[in-house]
């Protein structure tokens, strides 16, 4: 049963923009936070930015700072990644996470994952 849907994602030039989003039911919505992790190859997953699917809270990684912006619809039970000026170094597995506040604890999902490529 796949809990967080994710689409967008592919491959852009330095410079370009992609859009990713992460669509998902209420009662795993209604679990406090939303957000998106990545991984490249050889190395460690890493935050990319999560939204408070209540209020106001937005948090972003440092490298994506000024670049990236998360939002969400709420009605639709989805949140959006919006990546501009892409950089090669942001190649990575994207996923989409949904939890209560701990990413590492049980009542956390993790989508399949979109890759974005960033490449000339």
């Amino acid at each position: 049963q796949v809990q967080l849907v994710e689409s967008g994602g592919g491959s852009v030039q330095p410079g370009g923009s992609l859009r990713l989003s992460c669509a998902t039911s209420p009662s795993i919505f209604g679990l406090g936070y939303m957000g998106w992790y990545r991984q490249a190859p050889g190395k460690q997953r890493e935050l990319v930015a999560t939204i408070a699917t209540r209020g106001t809270g937005r948090r972003y990684g440092d490298p994506v700072k000024g670049r990236f912006s998360i939002y969400r619809d709420s009605a639709e039970y989805t949140v959006y990644l919006q990546m501009e000026n892409l950089k090669v170094e942001d190649t990575a597995v994207y996923y989409c996470v949904a939890n209560d506040g701990d990413p590492t604890g049980p009542k956390s999902y993790w989508g399949q994952g979109a890759q974005v490529t960033v490449s000339p």
